[in-house]
């Protein structure tokens, strides 16, 4: 039987070709929209929010802006030599919005991941922000789907634990609003990345105080990404039921990175953050996944959406070795 979804619309883009090479397979030909019917492994989820961003953003446009991009890239991973077509994928459409209502928008996305993971129990969601506060939503959802303890990797310059007085949640909130919420605990966090001249010295005691674990992008650069994300996997994974991954795609370097709200120099490479999200990928206790924080109108030729667009599909490469 077909199954409607509540509060998610279908997708509002959906990019074409007309001209196909019958021995190479874009991802728009493999990322189409979900029937209802088929079985998935993997769901593409657009969260069109940025009204909850403190800097000036059209994040809200990402999604599409992704979807924008399916039809120029392939579905094959020469570095891995894998191909993403083993795994079932659909495109699930972008959760309901309220044009005003700021914490309407983050109950709907509370409920509508709700209805996806109680439709779907066995689907990776790759969910499209937006903004970072739509992660504090998202993982309530994903807690309830596990009803145990969950920790996360977050890959960010910044910590995103401002306090929720001075202009309640924000993407400047996520992380705070899970901790006060008692949804994850600070043991379970790690942050990768986190950048000098983005942060307060009061926040980070914050986050030390509540036993979060932070790795600077400075100490990225000194010490390699690939031993930070194995400590940062095991600290989400200590004690938990499942991690989630969010992705703040301002944790790159300027140069790689320039259509970001709040970009930062001396940030990620490229090849850091898809070896990063490669490590991720392979480590099966990792059941959810989010990419925030681009302004499509901010970035020149589509640079940073196209990167993201990478992070999502070496991810899945990470994935793909789940299942070899």
């Amino acid at each position: 039987m077909k199954k409607r979804i509540d509060l998610l619309n279908p997708p509002e883009l959906v990019r074409r070709s007309n001209w196909r090479d019958r021995y190479e397979t874009k991802v728009s030909q493999w990322l189409t929209p979900w029937d209802g019917e088929e079985p998935v492994d993997i769901g593409f989820i657009g969260v069109p929010l940025s009204k909850t961003s403190i800097s000036v953003s059209a994040a809200s446009m990402t999604p599409n802006a992704l979807r924008e991009l399916f039809p120029t890239v392939t579905t094959y991973s020469i570095d891995y030599d894998v191909d993403l077509q083993e795994l079932r994928a659909g495109d699930l459409g972008d959760i309901q919005m309220h044009p005003t209502d700021l914490y309407r928008c983050h109950a709907n996305i509370e409920q509508a991941l709700t209805n996806v993971y109680e439709s779907l129990p066995d689907l990776l969601p790759i969910i499209a922000g937006g903004d970072h506060s739509i992660t504090c939503p998202s993982v309530k959802a994903f807690k309830r789907r596990f009803a145990g303890k969950v920790g996360i990797v977050q890959i960010d310059a910044h910590m995103d634990v401002r306090n929720l007085e001075d202009g309640g949640p924000t993407n400047g909130t996520p992380i705070r609003g899970l901790l006060e919420s008692g949804t994850v605990e600070g043991q379970h966090i790690a942050q990768v990345g986190i950048h000098s001249f983005a942060n307060s010295k009061p926040y980070q005691e914050y986050a030390v105080s509540q036993g979060i674990t932070q790795f600077t992008a400075r100490q990225v650069a000194r010490e390699g990404i690939e031993p930070l994300i194995h400590k940062a996997m095991e600290i989400a994974g200590n004690g938990t039921d499942a991690i989630y991954v969010t992705v703040d795609m301002d944790v790159l370097d300027q140069a790689f990175g320039p259509g970001v709200p709040a970009m930062v120099p001396a940030g990620m490479t490229s090849w850091q953050l898809l070896d990063a999200v490669y490590l991720l990928g392979q480590n099966p206790k990792v059941k959810g996944f989010d990419v925030v924080c681009i302004d499509p109108l901010q970035d020149p030729r589509r640079a940073t959406v196209r990167t993201a667009l990478h992070v999502i599909l070496t991810f899945l490469a990470g994935v793909m070795t789940r299942k070899h």
